[in-house]
């Protein structure tokens, strides 16, 4: 072989490589595409994040339905919850599920399955080989600080929408909240008088 051609096959096979590196470091979760259907919340490519996520559909359903707190089920590629949730609540949700059931914690590679042994989930990457529990994960995870709303305090909230009973919905962190009496896009001193979950129920104070 001339030192021609060794140089061209050599050019060539960098020139493979390093496509496939910028391939692979191309993994990017589709950001949650998110509509309202009267007082229901639509994930509408959920589909699409499976398919670059790797994982079964059934499993992110039931991480979303079980970390924000209420009810749901997929129709035709998308996610129907019941109530209103606030788009950066079910996009959050969706980095946490990617941080702790998809990306290696030693390589930071999408490349990894989950192995079940016993009442113990695994993640294995298929990257580097190394080995993690879920539940190591997820004790980090919930270090992380969320706000709080308490009964019977009193925040100022601004009414994003209005529900399919008249009444007046603003959002805080992960709550969902419900105000009779109030005006779309309006400011108010709102006092907590029930939470269910990630739903509130409040009243207007002056």
């Amino acid at each position: 072989m001339s030192d021609l051609d060794y140089n061209k096959l050599l050019k060539k096979v960098q020139s493979i490589t390093s496509t496939k590196s910028v391939d692979e470091d191309r993994f990017k979760v589709p950001k949650a595409d998110i509509f309202y259907e009267g007082n229901t919340t639509v994930l509408r490519n959920f589909d699409k994040i499976i398919d670059t996520l790797n994982r079964e559909a059934n499993h992110l359903l039931k991480f979303f339905l079980g970390s924000i707190g209420t009810a749901g089920e997929t129709s035709g590629g998308r996610i129907i919850f019941q109530g209103k949730i606030p788009a950066r609540t079910i996009q959050d949700k969706l980095v946490e599920y990617v941080d702790t059931y998809v990306l290696c914690s030693e390589c930071n590679r999408p490349d990894t399955h989950l192995v079940k042994k016993g009442r113990t989930i695994l993640i294995r990457c298929d990257a580097c080989g190394a080995f993690r529990s879920i539940g190591s994960m997820k004790k980090k995870m919930m270090k992380t600080p969320h706000e709080t709303l308490k009964e019977g305090s009193i925040y100022e909230l601004t009414i994003k929408d209005i529900g399919k009973r008249g009444d007046g919905v603003a959002f805080f962190d992960k709550y969902v909240i419900y105000i009779p009496g109030s005006v779309k896009g309006s400011m108010v001193k709102v006092k907590i008088e029930k939470i269910s979950g990630t739903v509130a129920f409040g009243r207007i104070v002056q």
